[in-house]
C-alpha cells in the first residue's frame, strides 16, 4: 500500500435507474482505482439508492473521482469521507464445523471476545455472525481459522453514515424541491 494513500468512503445517492452502477464503477476503472468494497441499497428516500464505495487513493484523485461521479445524469449527490468523518460497520458470517467448534473450548471464548453471535447450530455446521469494524472481522476469521473449524467465510461491503447531524442529500433534495416550486409559481 502506498503510504500517501488514504482509505476513502464515497457515498453516492442516485435515482433508482438501471445502469447507473456501471456508470459509477467506470469512473474508477478509467482511473485504474481498485474498489475495496461496494454496497448498494435503497436509501431512506423513496426512489433513491445509496452506494457506499471504499477505495485507497490520494486527496486530489478522490476529489476528481467524486466530481466525475456527480456529473452522471442520474446521480443526485456524491461525497467522500475519511474514517474519522463516518460511522461505519460491516457484517460477516462464519460457517464453522460444529464438531470441531464444540470440541475446542477456546472457540466460544473467541466468539465472545469479538461480541459475535451464533445464529444457527446443527450437527454439521454452525453459523457465527459478527457486526463490526473491518479489522475485527478479519481478526476473528484468522483466529477461527487457526482453530481449524472454518468451512466458509463471507463479509458485506461497508455501510456508513456521516457523523454530521444531517444527511446532505435530504437537504439538497429539499432545496431542489423548493426551487422547483418557486419556478412553478
Amino acid at each position: 500500500m502506498n503510504s500517501n494513500k488514504t482509505l476513502y468512503t464515497i457515498i453516492v445517492h442516485s435515482e433508482n435507474i438501471a445502469g447507473i452502477l456501471n456508470q459509477i464503477t467506470a469512473v474508477f476503472t478509467r482511473r485504474q482505482i481498485n474498489i475495496e468494497s461496494l454496497n448498494v441499497s435503497a436509501s431512506s428516500i423513496k426512489g433513491v439508492h445509496k452506494y457506499t464505495i471504499t477505495c485507497w487513493t490520494t486527496p486530489d484523485v478522490i476529489d476528481k473521482v467524486v466530481t466525475q461521479i456527480e456529473k452522471k445524469i442520474d446521480v443526485i449527490q456524491a461525497h467522500y469521507f475519511t474514517d474519522k468523518e463516518i460511522f461505519q460497520r460491516e457484517v460477516a458470517m462464519y460457517k464453522v464445523a460444529t464438531p470441531e467448534f464444540q470440541a475446542n473450548p477456546e472457540a466460544s471464548k473467541v466468539i465472545r471476545r469479538y461480541s459475535a453471535h451464533i445464529v444457527e447450530v446443527n450437527p454439521t455446521f454452525s453459523i457465527v455472525e459478527m457486526v463490526g469494524m473491518s479489522d475485527d472481522i478479519t481478526s476473528l476469521y484468522q483466529e477461527l481459522k487457526q482453530l481449524n473449524c472454518v468451512l466458509q467465510f463471507v463479509r458485506s461491503g461497508r455501510i456508513a453514515v456521516s457523523t454530521s447531524c444531517f444527511e446532505r442529500v435530504n437537504e439538497y433534495l429539499a432545496h431542489r424541491e423548493e426551487r422547483y416550486q418557486n419556478q412553478k409559481d
